[in-house]
């Protein structure tokens, strides 16, 4: 009986790291970055980066900027790669 209370709590979890995940990614794809091989523009993901990163030094270990770190390297990951298909179409 308790190991199905567990997975059933274990779903929960993994549902709401889900939505989370999700929200978060759509606020970062709304966050400027500075164009590619310029020092032109403000860089939000930068700061964001940086904020998530000092939150985590205050409170080590904690799951969401763990999640968030992976998701600003998702965000910047997917720009670079639309980015260089960008320049091979042109």
């Amino acid at each position: 009986m308790s190991v199905k209370v567990e997975s059933i709590s274990n779903v929960s979890l993994d549902a709401e790291e889900a939505e989370f995940r999700e929200r978060y990614s759509r606020e970062l794809r709304g966050k400027k970055q500075r164009v590619y091989d310029s020092n032109l523009g403000h860089n939000e993901l930068e700061e964001e980066r940086k904020q998530v990163n000092q939150q985590a030094m205050k409170t080590p270990g904690r799951r969401g900027e763990i999640i968030k770190n992976e998701e600003i390297d998702r965000e910047i990951s997917r720009r670079y790669r639309e980015h260089k298909k960008s320049n091979l179409i042109s």
